[in-house]
Formats: structure tokens, C-alpha cells, sequence
């Protein structure tokens, strides 16, 4: 009797190991919080990692200033792709970044846009009037330079050419990159300022022309900072940021029209 208990007992267990070894052994998705320029890289990779066999991850865009204090509050995140450096800098600042995991693996150009159909070159350079060309009512659209990285390195370059004071009442601000690309898209502004990659995306290419492109000494040079949060170092996290990080990449970065910077 008591053998055939034991045997029972050895039955169940290993029932109970077999239902719940799938389960312990499954990976749970990642969450990455990125700078909106990045949501084509991102979720190209993701689709890539995926079909790897790993969970897809998950992702949440927007301007790298409030996804920095989206964490800082507590929001859920295992991997943060900033647009600048000093955002990734606020977070480790305060530890909440894991320690030697920060690389910045790409770069960016900044560039002057319009609508397709009135793309006639505009001198990027000292002194370059881009009063004539916003007309009486246009606006310029960035991304806030308040606190949105795009809008900070438009207002450096804008400000390098000595002609920041004559637009800055003129400014159509908005909440990231992608809004001030749409801005141009529907032809509601005259002219913005974007990234490179963000005037050749798929969904842009038709509507707007790069008019002019802004050299890299007229601003912060533009590099996207990745790491692992602090709360989100696990095997699953690491090995993820390595993919997003390293030479697998690189094609996909490179086609999209980032700089690579390793």
C-alpha cells in the first residue's frame, strides 16, 4: 500500500513538473520604451527577433523626455532607447539604468523638409532666410524644444546660424518627430525640421522632399543611447539589447538611413 502511494505520489509530481516546465521555461516579453524616430527600426527588429522563437516585444514610442520620465515614475520597461544622450543621462543619474549596459550604436542628420511639390532647395548657412520661404503665415514645425531632443538640436543648428530669434515666434511645436512630419505630410505647415530617417520613411517619402540638410557642426552630434533598466535586467533583456545593438542590426539601421556609429 504504501509503495503504491509513493508510486502515485512520484506520478502526480512528475505530471506537475511536465505541465508546469513549458510554462517556467517560456520568455516573457520585453518592453521597450523608444524614441519615436526609431518606431520603423524597432519594430522591423522586433519582427526579426520574433521569428527567432523569442515572445515579441513589446513596445512604447514617443519623445524620449517623457518616456525618461515615464520610468523614472515606474513604468513598466525593460529596455530605454533615448533620441539624445542627456535623457539617458537623467535616468543613470538616478540609477535607473543597469550598469554597463548604456552603447550608442547609431547616429542621425538633421533635415529641412516640405511638402512634395515645393521642394526648391533652401541654403542651409549663416544668415539663411527662411522668413521669405515660410511666407506671411506659415509656421516652422519641430518638436518642442522644450524638452523633445528633435526640437532641441533644430533650435542649436537654428540658432548656430544666427537665425533662431527670427523663427522662434513662428514655430508650429509639437509633441515629437513624427507630429511635426505629419505637420509637412497634409501641407499644413511650409517647412519643418525632422531626422533624415524620419523625411525617407515609407509613409513620408511621397508626401514631403528634403529641402536641406543641416551639417553636423551646427549642432549636438545626434546618437540614440540604448540600455537596460535597472528593474528590467534579465538574461531575456540582455540578450534582446545585444540583437538591437550589435552587427545583426546594422543592415536594417543602415537602409533606414541612420548613421552607424561601430
Amino acid at each position: 500500500m504504501e509503495k503504491r502511494i509513493c508510486r502515485l505520489i512520484s506520478f502526480i509530481t512528475a505530471l506537475l513538473l511536465a505541465a508546469a516546465g513549458p510554462a517556467a521555461a517560456q520568455e516573457r516579453p520585453v518592453t521597450i520604451m523608444a524614441a519615436v524616430s526609431l518606431t520603423d527600426a524597432m519594430r522591423e527588429l522586433g519582427t526579426a527577433w520574433a521569428a527567432r522563437g523569442h515572445p515579441a516585444p513589446r513596445f512604447s514610442f514617443g519623445a524620449s523626455s517623457a518616456l525618461a520620465r515615464q520610468i523614472e515614475q515606474g513604468a513598466p520597461a525593460d529596455i530605454f532607447a533615448s533620441a539624445d544622450e542627456p535623457w539617458a543621462d537623467y535616468l543613470q543619474q538616478r540609477g535607473l539604468l543597469a550598469p554597463g549596459t548604456r552603447t550608442s550604436p547609431i547616429g542621425n542628420v538633421l533635415v529641412l523638409i516640405a511638402p512634395a511639390g515645393q521642394d526648391a532647395p533652401v541654403a542651409i548657412g549663416p544668415g539663411m532666410d527662411l522668413a521669405t520661404r515660410l511666407g506671411p503665415g506659415g509656421r516652422l514645425a519641430i518638436a518642442d524644444p522644450a524638452s523633445v531632443p528633435a526640437g532641441q538640436y533644430a533650435q542649436a543648428a537654428l540658432t548656430t546660424f544666427g537665425v533662431w530669434d527670427q523663427v522662434a515666434p513662428r514655430l508650429a511645436r509639437t509633441e515629437n518627430v513624427r507630429a511635426a512630419l505629419l505637420l509637412v505630410e497634409r501641407g499644413e505647415v511650409p517647412l519643418g525640421i525632422v531626422y533624415a530617417t524620419d523625411a525617407a520613411a515609407a509613409a513620408a517619402a511621397a508626401a514631403v522632399r528634403v529641402v536641406g540638410t543641416f551639417p553636423a557642426g551646427s549642432h549636438p552630434v545626434i546618437t540614440y543611447p540604448f540600455a537596460l533598466t535597472k528593474q528590467g535586467d534579465t538574461p531575456q533583456a540582455r540578450a534582446l539589447l545585444a540583437y538591437l545593438t550589435g552587427p545583426e542590426a546594422v543592415p536594417v539601421y543602415r537602409r533606414l538611413g541612420f548613421v552607424i556609429r561601430q
